[in-house]
């Protein structure tokens, strides 16, 4: 085995090598006849030569095998949160896993194929390492099983809480995060105004459990969990159009009703009539108008 193929057969592994020499940077310390640089500063005093140590052993960006003291909780097979340094469109983001002089790249192969909602810095990942077949190492993102497992199951007695935590995982019907408590919870899409991104730190609001003892989260105020279906699709519309307004009262017509909003105008007016119970919406001038949070 070549030296670089002993190095890259190294990558990762939680070692116990000997202390050969030290200068004024580095203690050096020889793992299985290859020689690993650990910065002086992880040590209190230098060491004596031949004695053992426990590194954490990789390869820092010019290739040079480096070691550390200071094990890091994201390794081969042990999940944790590192932290989002820098993004790179045609490779990835970059993640602080706690090495001196090395940030660990998630592949923007298993990111989300959309990059709007790839991770921002500062923003955290539930990671692991794995190595490639040329040695070199990665981050692996943590998936539904892997969640599931650190999860614990929700609490009683939250509904209207406040929480908070990050986004683990990003999916077509909505979102699956990990509280800063560690209990498993997700938010559908109609519960949020803007897509959250992968890695995102979030606040939301206990709405109720999961069929697998997960919460039910919302980022919507409460307001929005006490009007129906009917009068959110109304809000929505009215959110979306210049102006707030809606050429509509409850003198319209059934048939125009129905081919804009494709309810009755029985429901249409339950929902109406909701919406400005709430104070969401007034009627002028045979037009809905939404209330701006300055007239509410």
């Amino acid at each position: 085995m070549s030296e670089n193929e002993t190095q890259a057969s190294l990558q990762g592994q939680v070692l116990t090598g000997q202390i050969s020499d030290h200068n004024d940077e580095f203690v050096f310390v020889q793992v299985a006849g290859q020689t690993a640089a650990v910065p002086l500063t992880e040590f209190t005093e230098v060491p004596a030569t031949g004695s053992d140590v426990q590194l954490f052993v990789y390869t820092d960006m010019h290739d040079h095998l480096r070691g550390t003291t200071k094990l890091p909780l994201v390794r081969i097979d042990h999940y944790a949160f590192g932290t989002v340094t820098r993004k790179l469109p045609k490779l990835g983001v970059f993640v602080d896993i706690g090495l001196p002089d090395k940030d660990i790249v998630v592949s923007l192969d298993i990111l989300p194929e959309d990059p709007s909602i790839w991770p921002q810095p500062n923003d955290r990942l539930l990671v692991s390492l794995t190595v490639d077949r040329k040695g070199r190492l990665w981050g692996q993102l943590a998936g539904p099983d892997i969640v599931q497992a650190i999860a614990s199951p929700a609490k009683a007695g939250q509904r209207n809480q406040t929480i908070h935590g990050t986004v683990v995982r990003v999916r077509d019907v909505g979102i699956n995060v990990l509280t800063d408590d560690y209990q498993g919870a997700f938010i559908h899409y109609s519960e949020w105004f803007t897509q959250p991104r992968l890695g995102e730190q979030i606040e939301a609001r206990v709405i109720g459990t999961t069929q697998h003892h997960g919460l039910n989260l919302s980022m919507k105020p409460m307001a929005y969990e006490e009007i129906s279906d009917d009068a959110q699709m109304i809000l929505a519309m009215l959110e979306q159009t210049p102006g707030g307004v809606l050429p509509f009262s409850d003198k319209s017509t059934p048939e125009d009703i129905a081919a804009t909003f494709a309810i009755s105008k029985g429901a249409f007016k339950r929902a109406v009539g909701n919406l400005l119970k709430q104070h969401r919406i007034e009627q002028k001038d045979g037009q809905l108008q939404l209330v701006t949070k300055d007239e509410s």
